[in-house]
């Protein structure tokens, strides 16, 4: 398990959530370490929808106004 002080991004946050729903999937954990890894993955899946939402927070849509200038909105998504 990573240092919880240590950040991770998200490409490997979602790598190692990865590898724990795999050890999870082969069902060969006691409970105890089922539970633990079950924990693990939760706090990671929290990193990485932090990081989506950070990352949201940070996209804006530039836009050309009629005289040519540039103009800075916030991202705002969609509900499908």
């Amino acid at each position: 398990m990573a240092n919880k002080k240590t950040k991770l991004d998200f490409e490997q946050t979602i790598t190692q959530l990865e590898q724990i729903a795999k050890q999870l999937e082969k069902g060969d954990l006691s409970l105890e370490d089922s539970v633990s890894k079950f924990e693990e993955g939760m706090e990671l899946s929290k990193q990485c929808n932090n990081l989506l939402e950070s990352a949201q927070k940070r996209i804006t849509i530039l836009l050309k106004e009629e005289d040519d200038s540039l103009k800075e909105e916030n991202f705002i998504q969609e509900e499908e």
